[in-house]
């Protein structure tokens, strides 16, 4: 798949992984409408690629994103809005539903609508120094888009109208604490550290992972009792495309970890 403008894609089908980069660095990766839309279409042409099992995106020039491109936006704003068609609001609805595990790896700003962008990934990896956070409420907005995903991403509501109505910044390391983000890690050490931990997600089988997003997504809201019976169904839709129970030992070898990480059973010395 050849490079776009605004966004560079290196799809490595051998390793199972699509590395997407905004690249607008001297815009601080503002999204504009161009961008996105390159960005949806490469979304939504991954998703039918059995070969691919994580999707990471990042930003070019040290920066994740600076959020909605503002003077795009301003051109953009005559338009007749429909609902989750267009925008971030699209990307992150294209992102819950692909059978790959989306990661982010975020360095330097990540405002408005690039937090908004990756609260509609599975996975967070971030910088201790980079910073999140919405400035919407300071230019007399409330932040559409950022706002439903913020609050349904998990952390407590006090923190997340903290987020939402200071427009004060969390760092790298106050982002992991309040659960914002899965994981945060010393600048220097985040290519190599999400370098690792995406080979070794996409060394394990491509319908698992489909199917532990599902699963995840489709009983985060239900009772304890409804998702037990979602998972019963979901637990016989894997088993549709792989059923690690046919063969035992095959399955153990098979869940190593790639090339970094030896898998030891619970019964074997360390």
């Amino acid at each position: 798949m050849p490079d776009n403008k605004l966004l560079i894609a290196d799809i490595n089908q051998s390793d199972g992984i699509a590395w997407l980069t905004l690249n607008r660095p001297e815009k601080k990766n503002a999204l504009s409408i161009s961008l996105l839309s390159e960005l949806a279409g490469i979304l939504r042409s991954l998703a039918n690629n059995d070969k691919i099992r994580c999707i990471v995106t990042s930003g070019a020039g040290g920066t994740y994103s600076s959020g909605r491109d503002l003077y795009d936006m301003r051109g953009q704003e005559n338009r007749r809005r429909t609902r989750g068609i267009g925008g971030v609001a699209e990307i992150v609805d294209i992102m819950r539903k692909l059978p790959q595990v989306t990661i982010a790896k975020v360095s330097g700003w990540c405002l408005g609508g690039g937090l908004a962008m990756i609260n509609g990934h599975d996975i967070v990896i971030a910088a201790d120094t980079a910073m999140f956070g919405m400035p919407e409420v300071i230019r007399g907005s409330y932040g559409a888009t950022a706002t439903p995903t913020l609050f349904h991403a998990g952390i407590p509501f006090k923190k997340a109208f903290f987020i939402s109505l200071t427009g004060r910044n969390l760092s790298g390391v106050e982002a992991e604490r309040v659960g914002l983000i899965s994981q945060v890690v010393p600048e220097k050490e985040l290519d190599s550290y999400v370098d690792i931990l995406v080979k070794e997600m996409a060394s394990r089988n491509g319908a698992t992972l489909e199917n532990a997003k599902i699963a995840a997504y489709m009983q985060k809201d239900l009772s304890f009792e409804m998702a037990l019976k979602a998972d019963d169904l979901v637990s016989h839709r894997l088993r549709y495309y792989t059923n690690p129970l046919s063969d035992v030992e095959g399955y153990l070898h098979s869940q190593k970890g790639g090339g970094t990480v030896k898998y030891v059973k619970p019964e074997e010395p360390k």
